[in-house]
């Protein structure tokens, strides 16, 4: 029998919903027959959460993950004890910023071990990263620098849709400069290579246009016969099944609703957000590829106005763990089945 992988999940920023549904989550016994979740945080913060939602679970404070006893009504958790037990909730704080990146780094400390086998985040709140001294935009940017990597891309998937970006979180004005046919190039190899680890065998990739019409023959703009075309006749030429470039206003339907395509590739961040939320708010995961290490994260924010509550949906980051042990069990295979 196969065994389990190693999730580290990450904590995310105590004041938002972070450590509500780690708990939720791993109140779920289900997640246990498919992984062994170790939680990167406070415990006293994971404790509080506990006492919020009111079930029936104890921490388990270790040191190094092969302590672990990764059973249901157990959470092992590796503590940095660096947050009071009175942080406020919904309030931006540069000490929850701090704290969140150092969680992160602890993961990646042991991912890049292959103590854990992959790590599966909460939510960060980018504010509160920036007053704890952290100046990164977010997740992806952080992973790349702590990991040493710069060819890496967000991927969101959710139950009907799945898209990849080849820019982020950059200003709009900003993305034709990055809409370049070796950048693109890159995002399809990774959409190839992820979606394999995904379990498809033959993936369907389609390649979404920037401009309006895919800029009807240069009436709209040339990006698209100068950039993205050259792209795709590329990663044809190596095999690949790439379709595109696809109207940006009929490629998401022909993805989620007529099952023409398993991933598109999106030029920038709106453009793969705006679907993938109106589909999957509740349900999509965020998956940054291209990193030596997999990670999966929830694809919501820290959830102000309902932390401290009980009340956040689990169901993303439920999704995100399910992923993630489904990735690390194929990239793994080897070394689980030993």
């Amino acid at each position: 029998m196969m065994k389990r992988p190693i999730l580290g999940i990450t904590m995310g920023d105590a004041a938002g919903v972070g450590p509500e549904i780690i708990v939720k989550a791993l109140n779920n016994v289900d997640i246990y027959k498919i992984a062994k979740p170790l939680v990167f945080g406070d415990a006293k913060i994971i404790n509080r959460a506990i006492d919020i939602i009111g079930v029936d679970i104890k921490c388990n404070i270790i040191d190094n993950p092969e302590k672990g006893k990764y059973q249901a009504g157990i959470i092992d958790i590796i503590d940095l004890d660096n947050l009071p037990v009175d942080l406020p909730f919904a309030k931006v704080d540069g000490r929850a910023g701090k704290a969140a990146y150092e969680y992160i780094e602890s993961a990646v400390k042991y991912t890049m071990k292959n103590e854990i086998h992959a790590i599966v985040t909460a939510p960060l709140n980018k504010e509160a990263l920036n007053l704890g001294g952290v100046h990164y935009p977010g997740h992806t940017e952080i992973l790349g620098h702590l990991t040493g990597q710069k060819d890496f891309s967000m991927m969101l998937t959710s139950p009907k849709l799945r898209v990849i970006h080849v820019s982020t979180h950059i200003a709009l004005h900003d993305v034709p400069k990055v809409v370049k046919k070796e950048r693109i190039s890159k995002v399809i190899d990774l959409a190839q290579e992820t979606l394999k680890l995904m379990g498809f065998d033959e993936p369907r990739i389609a390649v979404a246009g920037l401009n309006p019409h895919c800029g009807e023959g240069g009436l709209f703009g040339d990006e698209d016969e100068k950039e993205i075309v050259p792209a795709i006749k590329e990663a044809q030429a190596k095999g690949y099944n790439v379709t595109g470039p696809v109207p940006p206003d009929s490629v998401f339907h022909r993805a989620a609703n007529l099952d023409e395509f398993d991933i598109v590739v999106v030029m920038y961040h709106d453009q793969g957000h705006i679907p993938i939320k109106v589909l999957g708010f509740d349900s999509g995961v965020n998956v940054t590829v291209g990193l030596p290490c997999i990670r999966t994260s929830v694809d919501h924010g820290t959830a102000f106005p309902v932390a401290g509550t009980g009340k956040a949906s689990e169901n993303s980051m439920l999704e995100a763990l399910r992923l993630g042990a489904q990735m690390a069990k194929v990239k793994f295979y080897d070394l689980l089945s030993k």
